[in-house]
């Protein structure tokens, strides 16, 4: 089979498309044949050479895909060769082919197709585990979603709307912002000319915001605490803005606040089926009646995944990048 393959950790031009050996499903795997797979930040970190995939997983990028499945490994039930699925990987959807854990395995919703099916299991497990499984957003709370018009972001925004939660948003642009205001996002923010702090205090009466869903990391931390309302909730799942920061504890303290910070990949096989269990039970009724939507800016042939690659980086797209094969 074909796989885009990193030669060297560096810039997208180290993504070849490649022949490369074809995996074989194991215990519980099954082997999916792979119709798209989306672009994440993870794999631009891995691609730099910040983020290898764990050990005894596949080498190269991707972790989502949608296909069909073609093989059966032991032991696995519930599933058939010709199933039309859509996947959460470890790695390995920047190919042709890529072994699944049956667990992480979803079927693609009524009403989409491969490419657009493709865009959802990582954006959509990351959002749902975080915001409702660890942060325990409820109706009526208030959440800030940093990179409101990312892939995360666009989906963080529909998921709390969808609840009924009042969603404030950053991000850098007045278009990127229209969008967001689209997907129903309450307050806007531009974290340009906007001190996001203020306008979260001034968006809730000074109470602040219940949760924070943060793809910053260090540049952020101490602002996210100070925009906290009481007994509020810090979820840091990206360090785009470094990975050490200071805060100031009393801060925390006074707030009774929490202070989380996750990832998906390098979770164990029976925590990664759980939430994709949550999530087909939850979300995918909310995406067959169309309440939930994939945001994709735009469609690429696999062998360009280092255009895809370069778009990401720039931050140019809204919603998330499709790779087609």
């Amino acid at each position: 089979m074909r796989a885009i393959t990193i030669s060297r950790p560096g810039g997208p031009e180290v993504l070849t498309w490649a022949e490369v050996p074809d995996p074989v499903p194991g215990a519980g795997e099954v082997l999916v044949e792979v119709a798209a797979g989306a672009v994440n930040r993870a794999d631009l970190l891995q691609r730099q050479g910040f983020y290898d995939p764990p050990p005894g997983t596949s080498p190269y990028p991707g972790l989502e895909c949608a296909g069909r499945i073609v093989a059966l490994g032991p032991g696995v039930a519930g599933w058939g060769v010709g199933d039309e699925v859509c996947a959460l990987l470890t790695g390995g959807g920047y190919a042709e082919r890529v072994a699944v854990p049956a667990g992480q395995l979803l079927p693609v919703p009524a009403g989409l197709d491969a490419e657009r099916a493709a865009a959802l299991p990582e954006v959509v497990c990351t959002v749902w585990s975080n915001l409702f499984m660890t942060a325990h957003l409820r109706p009526a709370e208030t959440v800030l979603v940093h990179g409101g018009a990312s892939g995360i972001g666009t989906m963080a925004i529909q998921l709390a709307k969808a609840v009924g939660a009042r969603v404030l948003v950053t991000a850098g642009s007045a278009a990127k912002l229209e969008r967001c205001a689209e997907l129903g996002a309450d307050v806007l923010i531009d974290y340009r000319e906007q001190d996001f702090v203020a306008e979260v205090r001034k968006a809730t009466d000074g109470a602040g915001a219940d949760v924070v869903l943060d793809i910053i990391g260090a540049k952020y931390l101490q602002r996210n605490v100070e925009a906290l309302a009481v007994n509020g909730r810090l979820v840091i799942i990206g360090l785009q803005g470094g990975v050490k920061g200071e805060l100031d504890l009393n801060a925390l303290l006074r707030k009774r606040a929490a202070v989380i910070a996750t990832n998906l990949r390098g979770r164990p096989l029976a925590e990664k089926a759980a939430i994709v269990a949550a999530v087909r039970e939850h979300v995918w009724p909310l995406v067959e009646a169309g309440v939930v939507r994939p945001v994709v800016d735009r469609v690429l042939p696999m062998a360009d995944a280092a255009e895809a690659h370069r778009v990401v980086e720039a931050g140019e797209q809204v919603g998330k990048v499709v790779l087609t094969v």
